[in-house]
């Protein structure tokens, strides 16, 4: 989920029992806690809207999208909604998911398509670093 949209002043009151939660978590990361909110915030909307999609972060550090209860990111999904034309049961049969769950990606990219492309073209550059990486570790080793 990206943040490099232009930032909104606002004032809210929240419990204490919340403002401690926040300040453990800021604690024991390393995110200020203004950040946490605009994440945490940001995706517990998406959440109320696409309630198949849930967050984690992925080994780039970024948080990305993933259909609940299975270990697929939104944005792996849409591209196999894209090389099968759109054909939903054949992504679904392909991936051995539930059809409703191609489609909550689907919906999802609907709505923010430019952070899952934003997302795939992030992994492609991570993808081809580690793979320049394991090619000068095999050369190093032979």
């Amino acid at each position: 989920m990206t943040t490099s949209q232009l930032s909104v002043q606002r004032s809210f009151r929240i419990s204490a029992r919340t403002s401690e939660l926040l300040d453990s978590l800021a604690a024991t990361s390393n995110e200020s806690r203004n950040s946490l909110v605009e994440q945490l915030l940001g995706e517990a909307l998406r959440l109320e809207r696409h309630t198949l999609v849930r967050f984690r972060s992925g080994a780039s550090g970024r948080r990305e999208p993933f259909l609940t209860g299975t270990r697929l990111l939104v944005r792996q999904v849409v591209a196999q909604i894209r090389d099968a034309r759109g054909e939903v049961d054949e992504v679904a049969d392909y991936l051995g998911i539930e059809r409703s769950l191609v489609l909550a990606a689907r919906d999802y990219y609907a709505d923010f398509g430019a952070e899952i492309d934003e997302d795939a073209e992030l992994a492609a550059l991570v993808e081809a670093s580690e793979h320049a990486r394991w090619e000068r570790q095999q050369t190093a080793l032979a």
